[in-house]
């Protein structure tokens, strides 16, 4: 068991070619997609039965004394210093019992891991203040010491969080000309010049008819489903989407079914039976059927299979709703996300969304499609009606950054960042593979997930990381599965080779003193392909 595993190398036999004629963003045309199945490799090792078996120990010791504190605390023989919720006769408690108990009891002890401030921008280093907790972990106070150390933890694929450079100095003049907000909505005045450029250079980048900003990513999904299905509607929804798109599917008020994380076989199993039997008890057809995936999902580090998605939408007759977040800007020979990735006509993806914040180093979020599409929620989206426009400065920062992903700057300063990202992702994936590390994923994404497992160890790992000056983001239960949890490293174009070998370092050195190197899995095909070819370069 200890040595198994398995690799979701996506290769479909029994499907039909996926290659197409298309054109894509800012009227440039590309040949003829390649077959993807060639270059696709994503794996999810299994979990180590050792591991497993010793995590469940480790989080019930923990569950076990909890109890016994929490009992010490109602008899009084341990201070009570959690907020308690006051027990009225007739009332439902707000909260739940488990969370406020997981929080007081297994949280609390290593909160030191997580919302730890730092005092500069979040670009490729930042200063992270130290704080000291007199009662481990019940309250924090804020030291003179800080440590400055690499950021391998921010959403900065392309490394224009900086407070420096050409980004700056424009959302610096904006903000002169502008001030710092609208005061308004985009029905009430708020939507200004400023939008309507963004906007227009958000439809040349992405390929499509017409886009729609929003000043909130989060918003930008939870706000806009709605006006795209309600009930009678059905949603299938990949497992493991972020919370927004959860949160918008519900508030939609159709139906929703969710599927096997990237499983296509599962997702069209699932259309054929939710077709047959129709809706719940009239057995009426469906209105619509909306598929709903995201480019690059920042746990796990994998990217949506979206050929095989456009084969079962156009088979099916389904809508597709892509959320790009994480990939747009950070995927792609341009950086225009999966749709360029896989060399897809972008006409085909009926609702495109993506955010600002990851790729672009501002805020907020955009839809792109048809105009009819995004006319219908200008005129219908609650985060149109009742939330202010972007802030002028924030809307700058995108318009600068975009126009030097696209070359409008007259510079090839764009395609070298998009380059710079890809060869530290290949370069990082690789040489962890080389050195034992179970990491999930796709050897093209960004977000690259080592799995840890054991949550004293998770713990540990950041603390170490953080003592060698290496900033990482650790992520443990309820957020992952319990026996599933991980360092989230992202990588950046900031990241400087030197920068990426120092990392690779500590991660080698803490992985050896945690001993977390579990990987039994041979080194992939493409690791060795990598090696080869980097290998005639230097030659």
């Amino acid at each position: 068991m200890q040595g198994r595993f398995r690799l979701k190398l996506k290769q479909f036999l029994n499907v039909t070619n996926c290659s197409t004629k298309i054109s894509v963003g800012y009227g440039q045309k590309h040949p003829p997609a390649s077959d993807w199945r060639k270059t696709w490799w994503e794996s999810f090792e299994e979990t180590p039965l050792y591991a497993a078996i010793w995590t469940y120990l480790g989080y019930g010791m923990l569950v076990i004394v909890g109890y016994i504190r929490d009992f010490l605390r109602n008899v009084g023989l341990e201070k009570q210093k959690s907020c308690t919720e006051p027990r009225m006769p007739g009332f439902v408690p707000l909260y739940q019992s488990w969370e406020n108990f997981y929080t007081r009891n297994l949280y609390r002890r290593v909160r030191d891991c997580w919302n730890r401030p730092i005092c500069s921008v979040a670009g490729e280093y930042m200063d992270v203040m130290d704080r000291t907790s007199p009662d481990h972990g019940w309250n924090f106070e804020l030291s003179e010491k800080k440590h400055h150390v690499m950021n391998f933890g921010s959403y900065n694929y392309l490394g224009f969080a900086d407070n420096k450079g050409p980004c700056k100095d424009s959302a610096e003049a904006t903000t002169r000309n502008y001030g710092i907000t609208t005061c308004g909505s985009r029905q009430e005045l708020g939507y200004l010049d400023i939008h309507r450029e963004l906007e227009e250079l958000i439809a040349q980048f992405l390929g499509v008819e017409a886009a729609m900003t929003v000043p909130m990513g989060f918003a930008t999904n939870s706000m806009n489903m709605p006006c795209l299905v309600n009930k009678g509607c059905l949603i299938l929804s990949d497992e493991l989407n972020h919370a927004s798109l959860v949160l918008g599917s519900r508030l939609t008020g159709a139906t929703i079914r969710t599927y096997k994380h990237n499983d296509m076989v599962d997702l069209e199993k699932k259309l054929k039976a939710l077709i047959i039997h129709g809706q719940p008890r009239s057995r009426r057809q469906w209105k619509k059927i909306l598929i709903v995936v995201e480019g690059v999902y920042s746990m796990e580090g994998s990217i949506a299979c979206l050929p095989e998605i456009l084969r079962l939408k156009k088979k099916y007759k389904a809508y597709v709703y892509l959320d790009e977040a994480h990939s747009i800007g950070a995927v792609g020979n341009k950086g225009r996300g999966i749709v360029d990735y896989f060399g897809i006509d972008p006409k085909d993806i009926d609702i495109r969304m993506g955010t600002f914040t990851k790729s672009f180093g501002s805020a907020g979020g955009y839809i792109g499609g048809s105009k009819k599409l995004i006319n219908h929620l200008r005129c219908h989206s609650h985060a149109a009606i009742y939330s202010p426009t972007m802030p002028p400065p924030v809307a700058q920062q995108v318009i600068t950054s975009m126009r030097i992903i696209m070359g409008l700057d007259g510079t090839h300063e764009g395609l070298r960042r998009i380059q710079q990202l890809k060869d530290n992702i290949r370069y990082f994936r690789r040489r962890l593979h080389e050195k034992g590390f179970i990491i999930y994923g796709n050897k093209d994404s960004p977000v690259v997930p080592i799995l840890i497992y054991y949550p004293s160890k998770t713990v540990a790992f950041s603390r170490e990381c953080l003592k060698r000056g290496l900033g990482t983001v650790v992520v443990g239960f309820p957020a992952t599965s319990i026996i599933e949890s991980r360092a989230r490293i992202c990588l950046s174009a900031a990241h400087t080779p030197e920068m990426v070998d120092k990392a690779l370092d500590i991660i080698n050195e803490v992985g050896d003193l945690l001993r977390i190197k579990y990987s039994h899995m041979e080194l992939p095909q493409w690791c060795e392909d990598d090696t080869n070819a980097n290998d005639l370069i230097q030659d």
